[in-house]
């Protein structure tokens, strides 16, 4: 009997997920001291915490009885699908958090769906029950509904539900009655999730994911598939492309709570982290010496999105960035293949502009915000989706878009989405709000976030995944405004700004240092004009009446990251620096570009 159990966490952005892991530590007794912290002990990154959302899986394990409960955190944006394959190849059971109000949203079921084509058996927990207007039975039927959607098999069908409330730290298997710990919960787990087999033979593990330690260098995570593992043990390393290099394990790991601890044998079944192989990557098998047989790879979605990557070359280069030169990008996308497995990166003829491929804009823009923080310069062309030959048909990335929103804005709404040849499959109605689902080209979806925000002040709620490829829907159209162009470098003047203000929106400050061939705003009507914005009042010694009003400015627009690269066009770039966030056309020179055009 092996008193261990493996469990992925399944849940939609901001159902509490990583608040209840964070109850689970306590209850295991780990980390008593920062209980009343209110700090969220397992989104550790910058940017997940800021976004409320997880991007890199993580491994923690609690103690509790005599039993071992390793937790696997998953992404739930379908854009991390890379992230998603490898977790659950390590857990033998789930645990599907869902919303007593909103119920199971598109982005779980992603995840769920390749639970449970994987035979994971899950465990449902309904959490924040203790919100006004939920309905816990409702969506407790909407799960049943969800997993025969998804061809659950019958055993599947037959999970247990525990109701509660993560944040007030308690989980019952009636609603009416809260109980006042987490422990139903846990004894869930280890009823019903199935404990891993122990397989007697030569060792097998594969290689799911990564650690780096800037001491020991690359840590190998993975779960013992078969034998066990001991430390100072000679093994072999199967590879991608067929071949099998002999290697040391130097120190064995497993995971206790949200640390490592050392220790000589793992056996069939329990996660841990190999420290001493050399040029392993993501899918490797490590296998007996003698007799090495390799287990099956990781198979992962393909990536439907591109972006250009290049140095940046603007009059403004390395005034903000630690890393500007085309080694430094070259080896920082590199690093990020080891451990991101849905990205794909070529180097192009020209030497400094790399194509980087993923599984969307969220995906693309995580990467490109990480290395920003971490220092680098670097400029981003407009995301462009893969296009690929079915049997002589030019295909696209088609994806499933559902957005619920207020019942007033529908029709808005639907007409927007029909335009960028999306195509309604369903219109439910839930409580004044409704639930519309399109299947959409990725092309249309760029870009849609914000028209749809703007258009239902703010109450839409959407989500979108990969569903197939179809044949070309034919052009959409993109945005219409044409840019407002700075014509020098300078300092951008209020006064010049006010003046100019008829001509369309702006997205600099008064005082802002811009370049020639900078976006500084958008057009009101839809051709490219260049503006002077660094032109100053010309100061006289005659004082005239009326003539010194204060200039009153409309506040520029400001954009996200992801904002900025759904809105540019296919002649801009947007320029990232530590600092800014700037848009440019690629070729700065006024005369340039009118010869380019002209061709």
């Amino acid at each position: 009997m092996q008193k261990i159990r493996n469990i992925a966490i399944i849940a939609h952005v901001d159902h509490g997920k990583t608040t209840l892991v964070d109850k689970m530590l306590l209850a295991g007794n780990l980390f008593r001291e920062n209980q009343n912290s209110g700090e969220l002990i397992l989104d550790n990154n910058d940017l997940e915490r800021e976004r409320g959302i997880t991007i890199l899986s993580k491994n923690v394990s609690i103690q509790y009885k005599d039993y071992k409960i390793n937790i696997i955190d998953t992404p739930g944006h379908a854009d991390f699908g890379g992230e998603v394959e490898r977790v659950l190849n390590m857990a033998d059971g789930c645990l599907l958090l869902v919303d007593a109000f909103e119920g199971p949203m598109p982005q779980t079921r992603f995840v769920l769906q390749k639970a449970i084509e994987m035979g994971l058996k899950p465990v449902v927990v309904i959490n924040k029950v203790d919100k006004p207007n939920c309905r816990p039975d409702e969506v407790q039927d909407m799960v049943l509904d969800l997993m025969f959607s998804l061809d659950a098999t019958e055993e599947q069908l037959e999970f247990p539900t525990i109701y509660g409330s993560a944040k007030q730290g308690w989980m019952s298997s009636d609603w009416h009655t809260p109980t006042d710990s987490i422990q139903p919960l846990l004894e869930a787990i280890i009823e019903h999730i199935p404990e891993p087999q122990y397989l007697e033979g030569t060792p097998q593990m594969l290689i799911t994911s990564l650690d780096y330690s800037s001491y020991v260098g690359r840590i190998a995570v993975g779960r013992v598939h078969r034998g066990e593992l001991r430390e100072g043990m000679d093994v072999a390393l199967c590879k991608r492309d067929g071949s099998i290099v002999k290697q040391r394990i130097k120190e064995l790991n497993i995971f206790e709570g949200m640390s490592r601890t050392k220790t000589n044998r793992v056996g069939s079944g329990d996660i841990c982290a190999i420290v001493g192989l050399e040029g392993f990557e993501i899918g490797d098998t490590i296998a007996d010496v003698l007799n090495p047989e390799p287990l099956e790879r990781i198979a992962i979605d393909e990536p439907t999105m591109s972006m250009t990557f290049t140095i940046n070359d603007s009059p403004f280069f390395g005034k903000d960035g630690k890393y500007v030169t085309s080694r430094h990008i070259a080896d920082r996308l590199t690093r990020e293949l080891d451990k991101n497995l849905a990205l794909r990166v070529e180097k192009n003829e020209n030497e400094d502009v790399w194509s980087v491929y993923g599984r969307g804009v969220l995906h693309l823009s995580v990467l490109i915000e990480t290395m920003r923080r971490e220092g680098y310069e670097l400029q981003v062309g407009q995301p462009q989706v893969i296009i690929r030959e079915i049997d002589g048909v030019k295909c696209e990335p088609i994806e499933l878009l559902t957005i619920n929103l207020p019942e007033e804005y529908s029709s808005k709404i639907i007409d927007m989405v029909t335009r960028r040849k999306g195509e309604m499959i369903s219109m439910t109605t839930q409580n004044d709000r409704i639930h519309l689902e399109f299947y959409i080209p990725s092309r249309g979806i760029i870009g849609l976030r914000n028209n749809v925000l703007t258009a239902s002040a703010g109450e839409a709620i959407m989500a979108h995944r990969f569903h197939e490829y179809q044949p070309w829907k034919g052009d959409i159209d993109r945005r219409t405004n044409g840019s407002l162009i700075a014509m020098e470098a300078g300092t951008a003047y209020a006064y010049a700004i006010d003046k100019l203000q008829d001509r369309g929106r702006f997205f600099i400050f008064p005082q802002e240092e811009v370049y020639a061939g900078q976006v500084v705003g958008e057009n009101a009507k839809d051709n490219d004009i260049v503006v002077n914005v660094t032109k100053s009042k010309k100061l006289t010694n005659m004082r005239a009446s009326g003539s010194d009003d204060k200039v009153k400015l409309i506040p520029p627009v400001v954009f996200s990251l992801e904002e900025a690269l759904e809105y540019i066009k296919e002649d801009e770039y947007v320029e990232v620096t530590p600092h800014h966030i700037r848009l440019r056309k690629i070729i700065l020179d006024e005369i340039e570009r009118k010869r380019a055009n002209k061709v």
